[in-house]
């Protein structure tokens, strides 16, 4: 089985996928660090140097080669990955998936420290943030409630955000 973790980002998918995969004993691929690995290059890199048309062909790639693999896994995807190509149809199909679902001040409050980790987010600035926030995930929800399964994260604790996966699993 595989299960992927979608959402936005900050929304904790790594996180989770990290101490979900030991509590289940399974793998946790990120795939955005799987695409650095066989990319050999940063994502950053890869959006300057090729362009995200590039970026987003290799992004749907990589995912399906994961979700084709035959050990059981758990893949953490990037915030964008569901909307581009069909990999929201491939996810659907081809795995059981959760939509980390986190509000725009979650999210902000998130982010807003550490925005030099995140490119996508570096140059917008902390003024124009949430702006930021709200209108990419206007465009995206759509795609995240396809997911199978819907996890609110808000307030609560990463335990507690696991255990209501494994109750869904």
């Amino acid at each position: 089985m595989k299960i992927v973790l979608l959402g936005y980002m900050a929304s904790g998918k790594s996180a989770v996928g990290t101490i979900l995969s030991n509590k289940l004993g399974v793998q946790c691929i990120d795939l955005d660090n799987f695409i650095e690995e066989n990319e050999q290059s940063t994502i950053s890199e890869i959006f300057k140097t090729k362009g995200e048309v590039y970026f987003r062909k290799k992004e749907g790639e990589y995912l399906k080669e994961l979700l084709n693999l035959k050990e059981d896994c758990i893949i953490s995807l990037g915030g964008g990955t569901p909307c581009y190509g069909n990999n929201m149809e491939f996810i659907e199909n081809n795995s059981k998936s959760f939509y980390l679902k986190a509000s725009i001040n979650t999210l902000f409050d998130r982010l807003n420290g550490e925005t030099s980790k995140r490119p996508l987010v570096a140059s917008i600035g902390k003024e124009n943030l949430k702006e930021y926030i709200a209108k990419h995930l206007f465009e995206r929800t759509l795609f995240y409630q396809r997911a199978q399964h819907t996890i609110t994260v808000g307030e609560k604790s990463i335990f507690k955000i696991i255990d209501e996966i494994v109750e869904l699993l």
